[in-house]
């Protein structure tokens, strides 16, 4: 598997495809998104990262600023852009109750029940899928994005329904511009 790796060590997806930059997005920095367990740009914890790289697949507690006044929903999103892919992996999407200021661990894993929370599908099956990036491929940087938005999603784009719609399709749906958002990138390699 390290052979796959370093064969595809120049294919990344890149920051610029990464859910931050879309128009619909866009908005302040206000939510100053960060985690007990988790500085900015550190390692993620082996808690966090997926079974098949010795983890526990659980996803780390979240906190922020409580949300803009006028937010309808909170949309978390998280993705690999170092996935050898067109695209950022999508690794978490999740719609959040606009008063919600925390999350516990496990929080978006598939079949949390924790209130206020609706885990949605991610780029293989539901929840949180932690850290597994190709062996040899080297560093990976999974992208924390919380986005207050204006609207709540009722429907992803072309009328799907949200919990069995394609992140892509989820991430359509989003109009905006986001009345706030924030960001925590983890680091990750094996």
């Amino acid at each position: 598997m390290a052979i796959l790796g370093t064969l595809l060590k120049n294919k990344r997806a890149g920051e610029a495809n990464l859910a931050w930059h879309l128009p619909a997005l866009a908005g302040p920095e206000v939510l100053d998104l960060w985690s007990p367990v988790l500085d900015h740009e550190g390692v993620v914890p082996q808690a966090h990262v997926g079974k098949r790289a010795g983890g526990d697949n659980r996803s780390p507690a979240l906190v922020w600023h409580r949300a803009p006044e006028g937010t309808a929903q909170l949309l978390l999103v998280v993705e690999d852009i170092d996935s050898p892919t067109r695209s950022p992996f999508v690794h978490c999407l999740a719609l959040l109750e606009p008063g919600l200021v925390t999350l516990p661990t496990g929080a978006l894993n598939a079949g949390s029940t924790v209130p206020g929370v609706r885990v949605l599908r991610s780029g293989m099956g539901h929840g949180y899928t932690g850290p597994e990036p190709i062996k040899g491929h080297g560093p990976h940087r999974y992208v924390f994005q919380l986005f207050a938005l204006p609207a709540a999603l009722t429907s992803a784009a072309g009328g799907a329904a949200l919990e069995q719609a394609r992140p892509a399709d989820v991430l359509a749906a989003a109009g905006g511009p986001a009345l706030g958002r924030g960001r925590l990138d983890g680091i990750y390699t094996r």
